[in-house]
């Protein structure tokens, strides 16, 4: 099995490969998601952390060829699961479905993070007192963060079996213990 490189190698990887700032706090923000999934799941925090960090490394650059350019590529030094779970989060372009519980988290959060980031950007408090019914309503808005799937924000709900609102819920407490 190959071994996790350290999360600060892990970080400048990233940041060799992103320069957007919004697409960077993505990357992050389903990065700290995915360690407190991972830490309430007793998993393994780092693996999960690096695995919400790295998901999207190759959008920037290829975004015609990812994930695929990212395990393909950018990627191979690191664990099976975790590249497992970049291709599983892009299943319409890699064929392969979230299975693991790894898989299934990453590809719930992803979306929901960047939709619940887009509201907290609406809101004059960012996350400080963002209710998960207020989130419900813009999703239900479909002109709102337009290019957010969801579908896939459903799908989600289904692969890890949580309600909608208790997915939002527990992401708005880890997004405003910045």
């Amino acid at each position: 099995m190959k071994k996790l490189p350290s999360r600060e190698q892990s970080e400048q990887l990233l940041r060799n490969y992103i320069r957007n700032e919004g697409l960077l706090n993505h990357c992050f923000m389903v990065a700290r998601a995915m360690e407190a999934y991972a830490r309430e799941l007793s998993q393994d925090e780092e693996l999960w952390y690096q695995s919400g960090l790295l998901h999207d490394i190759d959008w920037e650059k290829y975004p015609d060829q990812h994930p695929l350019y990212a395990t393909s590529t950018i990627l191979i030094n690191y664990p099976d699961e975790l590249i497992n779970a970049v291709l599983a989060h892009g299943p319409s372009i890699t064929g392969r479905n979230p299975e693991t519980l790894l898989e299934r988290y990453l590809f719930a959060c992803d979306e929901i993070s960047g939709f619940i980031n887009a509201v907290s950007l609406m809101r004059p408090t960012r996350f400080e007192g963002m209710e998960p019914k207020s989130v419900v309503k813009r999703l239900k808005d479909k002109s709102f963060a337009a290019k957010v799937s969801r579908e896939d924000i459903t799908m989600g709900c289904v692969l890890i079996q949580k309600e909608l609102t208790d997915h939002i819920a527990f992401l708005i407490g880890v997004f405003e213990r910045k």
